[in-house]
């Protein structure tokens, strides 16, 4: 069984405010430390349930977050960016099974540092007319490959979210959101526990399933107009009102490709404080 690790930052055990996921920070070491306590802690009950392989792919922001020398010794590290899935390189190659870690709300979604891709220009994602946080579209990509999500950790209202798009899985709320950046935390040992305890029981779950690739449509509406006219300079992009754009994409693999270049365009069209 060979399972892969989707591992974000702003779900992390404890983190609940910018400083504490933006790199170089002081405040980013010390959570850096607990970010890799959960993954080892997921990685634990992973291989306790049967898992023979784990390979942790790094998704948040500059991709070299966790901690190599720390990290479980049955588990392999993807850090880096430049990956063409992004937080789901790997799920291509012949996995049982994902976990979702760290995990967040979407944009426009109350949750603690909740967001989608952009940290705060974009306003809201939709998936063929459903509102999307980063799981859901993770979780149709994933779909695609016929690999099952078989547990997801963040703030609760994260795991409320995963109920929606992966009702099969698990769910470990590490913390309780209070608002976009304050939270009721559990002590590390303890959220620890109940992540190792949950990923033994998701390698219950494990095991591929026949794909099914289709077509999908996202809409992103960004915060001012000029991300949406820099976006809508992407081929096969329109745009549809004056902050929102939209595009089809024949799969889940292509829908999400097209994805990263448009928040990478809109992102490169954000001017200092004004956006």
């Amino acid at each position: 069984m060979r399972i892969l690790i989707s591992a974000d930052m702003e779900g992390a055990t404890g983190v609940t405010w910018t400083g504490d996921v933006v790199p170089g920070t002081e405040q980013w070491q010390r959570f850096r430390r607990l970010f890799t306590g959960d993954v080892n802690a997921c990685v634990e009950g992973l291989v306790a349930g049967g898992a023979t392989s784990v390979i942790v792919n790094e998704a948040h922001s500059s991709q070299r977050n966790l901690l190599l020398e720390d990290l479980h010794t049955s588990a392999r590290l993807l850090t880096g960016r430049h990956k063409p899935l992004s937080m789901m390189q790997g799920i291509e190659s012949d996995v049982d099974g994902v976990v979702f870690l760290g995990y967040h709300t979407g944009a426009g979604a109350p949750g603690v540092l909740a967001h989608t891709y952009l940290e705060n220009s974009i306003t809201g994602v939709w998936l063929d007319g459903v509102h999307a946080s980063e799981g859901r579209l993770n979780a149709a990509l994933a779909a695609e490959h016929g690999v099952p999500v078989l547990l997801v950790t963040g703030d609760d209202l994260t795991c409320s979210d995963a109920e929606s798009y992966a009702p099969s899985a698990g769910t470990v709320a590490v913390k309780e959101c209070v608002s976009r950046y304050a939270a009721v935390c559990l002590p590390p040992t303890v959220a620890f526990s109940h992540i190792t305890e949950a990923s033994t029981a998701a390698m219950t779950r494990a095991g591929r399933v026949p794909g099914a690739v289709a077509p999908h449509r996202i809409e992103v509406e960004f915060d001012a107009t000029h991300l949406a006219e820099a976006a809508a300079v992407v081929p096969t992009v329109e745009q549809v009102d004056v902050r929102r754009v939209g595009f089809d994409a024949a799969s889940m693999t292509e829908t999400m490709k097209a994805f990263k270049v448009v928040t990478h365009v809109a992102a490169g069209a954000i001017e200092g404080i004004y956006g």
